[in-house]
């Protein structure tokens, strides 16, 4: 059962505090708080873990500073939507604000390899009023004997150079909580000059202990890879185990199903998804085009294959794009072929700015403003 309080309730009111009591002498009842920060106001969620069945769905909606009450059934939870008045997840971190109605570009290096590819690529971030970017440090492969990231070794720089360009959030990926703590070690010491977005990838999506640690993290949130193998349900009660320990600050991210049907593509594109989890949860949906393309084929059209199925996530309503750029994509450790140009970077914006418009004024037309 969910109970959702009045908007901007202060758990340290007197009405709160009798709900919490009452709620506490609930039996075999256990109650969790979420709280969902917006541009205006904070939204404050119940969840009671249990046997619920015998509540009264007017009792508890009686209770002190509660607006509404749910039900529950599905899985998902916390992250799901349950009722269609309830508000999408929506967090600020280090001054960028993620919901299901923003859109980012997170443009940056598979794998991070020298400073001056990445003072290159922040640059030219910069130069195209970005503050997002992706940095692999942590690198997971299918060959033991391929490139596994600079690791920790890196991070000071990476940070540094990050600061020095204005990029405000970092989308990095970790495969151990080990990683979690050296992130954060290396933030401090560098005088936290940017933000880090914790990325879990296709890989470890069903790696349970480390969804468990990521979900511990207090103050970083997270991108969530759908698992190439695993079903979209599967993928989504891993982002529930992130939630359920605490942090439902968590971006979905559709990144292509490992099939030899989306040949010669590296991965078929699952981005007609973007509104099923749209719908199904309340988190923001990133679209990951380098990986589920990967390659830099261009159409007859002159288009890059990479930019028109960027294109069909963002008129789908994606909120976040996941792309991989490179100063010298010859010289890449990682995932070189599908890297795009640095001069490629301007073009690449201006494009995914006409597909927002068209997602935009499809809304629009749809909720007759138009």
């Amino acid at each position: 059962m969910l109970l959702i309080l009045e908007p901007n309730t202060d758990l340290d009111s007197e009405g709160h505090r009798q709900l919490m009591d009452y709620l506490a002498r609930l039996p075999n009842i256990e109650a969790r708080i979420h709280q969902v920060h917006g541009a205006e106001q904070t939204l404050t969620e119940v969840y009671l873990v249990g046997d619920t069945s015998a509540l009264s769905i007017a009792d508890m909606q009686a209770l002190p500073t509660v607006e509404q009450v749910v039900r529950i059934s599905e899985e998902y939870r916390i992250l799901g939507r349950h009722d269609p008045r309830q508000a999408s997840l929506e967090f600020v971190y280090n001054g960028v604000r993620f919901s299901q109605d923003e859109l980012h570009v997170f443009a940056g290096l598979c794998a991070v390899d020298t400073p001056q590819h990445v003072e290159l690529m922040m640059r030219a971030l910069q130069e195209q009023g970005q503050v997002c970017t992706r940095m692999g440090a942590y690198k997971p492969r299918t060959s033991p004997y391929s490139f596994q990231g600079h690791g920790k070794a890196c991070l000071p720089w990476v940070f540094e150079l990050a600061g020095k360009y204005g990029i405000r959030v970092i989308a990095m990926e970790v495969t151990h909580e080990s990683h979690i703590r050296e992130i954060r070690e290396a933030l401090q010491a560098t005088g936290n000059p940017t933000g880090v977005m914790l990325q879990i990838g296709t890989r470890n999506t069903q790696n349970f202990e480390l969804l468990k640690a990521v979900g511990r993290e207090p103050e970083m949130p997270v991108l969530l890879k759908r698992g190439f193998g695993i079903t979209l349900e599967e993928s989504l009660n891993a982002a529930e185990y992130l939630a359920s320990e605490g942090n439902s600050r968590v971006v979905f991210g559709l990144r292509g199903m490992k099939s030899n049907m989306g040949d010669p593509h590296r991965n078929f594109v699952d981005f007609a998804q973007v509104p099923v989890v749209r719908r199904l949860t309340r988190m923001p949906v990133c679209i990951d085009p380098s990986h589920s393309v990967g390659s830099r084929d261009r159409a007859p059209d002159g288009l890059l294959d990479v930019m028109h199925v960027t294109a069909q996530g963002v008129i789908a309503g994606a909120n976040m794009v996941l792309v991989d750029f490179h100063p010298a994509p010859e010289k890449a450790l990682v995932d070189g072929p599908q890297a795009l140009h640095l001069d490629e970077l301007a073009p690449f914006l201006q494009d995914v700015s006409v597909a927002r418009e068209a997602y935009l004024r499809r809304v629009a037309l749809q909720q007759g403003k138009c």
